[in-house]
């Protein structure tokens, strides 16, 4: 049964505007041909999956995370969020958060992390990621992007004492400043929500401070958000971005 046909982004191939439904339905991305289950589909049977979606950005996000010299979580997401590759919603923006606090915290130099912890990050965020699964599951891929920071600095992983209490204390703290940004959902909000409760973490827990300079910087973006931003409800709200932005045509899928 098919309910919720709210009308969001639309469809990379055709431009018609993708649907949500509530019992999943396999199809072929075409772009690789893989089959998977998917949720957020066109009504006239085009698919991209996840990776094929999201590689432009993913590959920017990296890039950046690996470039940058920045230590400020939060102005690395903001730089991040203004690359043209990027859709306004979507699973691309948990990378974001788990790029810009491990480049953060990889600047700030007082705990040692590599390149392979970067992408170490990308690839457990990578398992419990997915577009739209904010609504479908209750779990915004911006919970686990922290909790995977924050369990590769503790060592944490199953059978693990207070490692993997002090990564789930986290992840528990992310996901309940989140729940204060719903209705609609906001990738963007999310993602500097999140960033921020994991710099208050990382103080608390170990000590470090990253030097987050602008708590709640102004979203540019308003404009754009496909559901409908929260205005005046969203701590990142700017009324004078909504005479710059532009709607939204295919904004990624959140």
């Amino acid at each position: 049964m098919m309910t919720g046909k709210a009308k969001t982004e639309n469809c990379a191939i055709c431009g018609v505007p993708l649907q949500y439904v509530s019992t999943s339905r396999e199809l072929a991305c075409g772009v690789c041909g893989r089959k998977e289950s998917a949720n957020i589909v066109c009504p006239d049977g085009h698919y991209i999956c996840d990776s094929c979606h999201g590689a432009d950005a993913k590959k920017m996000i990296r890039e950046m995370a690996l470039l940058t010299l920045e230590t400020d979580p939060l102005r690395i997401a903001m730089a991040m969020f203004s690359q043209p590759v990027l859709p306004m919603l979507g699973c691309e923006h948990a990378y974001i958060a788990a790029g810009a606090f491990m480049s953060a915290l990889k600047n700030q130099g007082r705990v040692r992390i590599t390149n392979e912890d970067l992408d170490e990050a990308f690839g457990r965020l990578g398992r419990q990621a997915a577009g739209g699964y904010c609504g479908l599951t209750g779990v915004c891929g911006v919970v686990p992007a922290i909790g995977a920071c924050i369990s590769i600095l503790y060592g944490s992983k199953c059978g693990k004492d207070m490692e993997q209490r002090l990564t789930m204390e986290a992840v528990t703290k992310v996901a309940s400043e989140i729940l204060g940004l719903t209705g609609p959902s906001c990738c963007k909000a999310y993602t500097l929500a999140g960033l921020g409760v994991a710099a208050d973490f990382l103080k608390e827990a170990a000590g470090i401070s990253l030097p987050v300079q602008d708590r709640v910087p102004k979203c540019l973006w308003s404009a754009r958000h496909p559901h409908g931003c929260r205005r005046g409800k969203c701590p990142y709200f700017d009324h004078e971005s909504l005479s710059v932005s532009k709607p939204a045509t295919n904004g990624g899928s959140c």
